[in-house]
């Protein structure tokens, strides 16, 4: 089975620097309008939220809605004044989350 989570985060940084993070989910992101051959409804099962937190406090958040494809990829930047954890998390429409950890050094 494949990693769930994808996060590319660099292992060192300068105080101030703004630093470019990505994460990728995957996902089947069904939206619950396609149907099988036999005329069945595909169960809706969608990454409702995502949030980037560093050492706790929340610097990225995205809603995701229906028409977002499968294995969604987020990237942004992000300004980094000390060292820390950047937390990254993706919770489901049915309030169940994954996530995935990365550290930072900044000098």
């Amino acid at each position: 089975m494949r990693n769930p989570i994808h996060v590319k985060v660099p292992q060192t940084a300068v105080k101030n620097e703004v630093v470019h993070l990505m994460t990728k989910l995957h996902h089947p992101m069904e939206s619950g309008w396609r149907k099988t051959l036999d005329g069945q409804a595909v169960p809706r099962a969608l990454a409702g939220w995502f949030e980037c937190l560093f050492n706790g406090h929340e610097v990225f958040r995205a809603d995701l809605e229906s028409g977002t494809a499968s294995d969604p990829y987020l990237s942004f930047h992000v300004r980094v004044a000390h060292s820390g954890v950047f937390r990254f998390v993706w919770i489901g429409e049915d309030s169940n989350s994954i996530e995935k950890q990365a550290r930072i050094e900044v000098s």
